[in-house]
């Protein structure tokens, strides 16, 4: 089985080159796109461990994934945060170690301008969640509004939790269900 890496900040193709330069972990999505051209068709396993990064490279790495026509497991190996929470909803098996994390929040941008290019900014950053959250609801069965409420939020979810919101599939090592799909200390929510 080839092992893809999903690793560092994700960039988009343009810019990797600067990470490179400067020995930075990162990921393209033409560096997904040519191992998965190497995989051949074979079963693959992506680990990922990113804080995430630019949007929409996360957005075509989700693509690749998804589009890839063979079993893809992604094992999330540190965090799956941010630009990195929503590929991994492309695997058809999404596992998680019992120290990892995912992470969703709101996409960011930048805005420079008058009043009416702050409401178009906001507009763009409200529609590029409702993007996102597509991926998410297509994995974890959530509802939109669920998961717009979450990404509201910043929501860090140790494995347990990305277990239960249905992120995830499986934890490994936790053949027993020592871990289960519950927290032995769960996050209170104060709102």
């Amino acid at each position: 089985m080839k092992r893809i890496g999903i690793k560092g900040t994700i960039v988009s193709n343009d810019n990797k080159w600067i990470y490179d330069l400067f020995g930075i972990d990162s990921v393209c999505p033409k560096d997904v796109e040519a191992q998965l051209l190497e995989a051949a068709g074979e079963p693959v396993t992506v680990e990922v461990n990113s804080g995430g990064g630019e949007v929409i490279a996360g957005s075509e790495i989700y693509y690749l994934l998804a589009t890839y026509g063979n079993d893809v497991t992604v094992d999330i190996v540190g965090v799956a945060g941010s630009a990195a929470s929503y590929p991994i909803a492309a695997g058809k098996k999404v596992r998680i170690i019992p120290t990892g994390m995912v992470m969703i929040h709101n996409v960011s941008g930048s805005a420079r301008g008058d009043y009416h290019v702050m409401d178009k900014e906001s507009k763009i950053l409200r529609s590029f969640n409702k993007a996102i959250s597509n991926a998410y609801r297509l994995k974890t069965g959530l509802s939109e509004a669920e998961l717009l409420n979450l990404m509201d939020k910043e929501t860090w979810m140790p494995a347990q939790d990305a277990l239960e919101k249905g992120f995830v599939d499986e934890i490994i090592g936790d053949e027993n269900n020592v871990l289960g799909a519950s927290a032995l200390y769960p996050l209170k929510n104060n709102n």
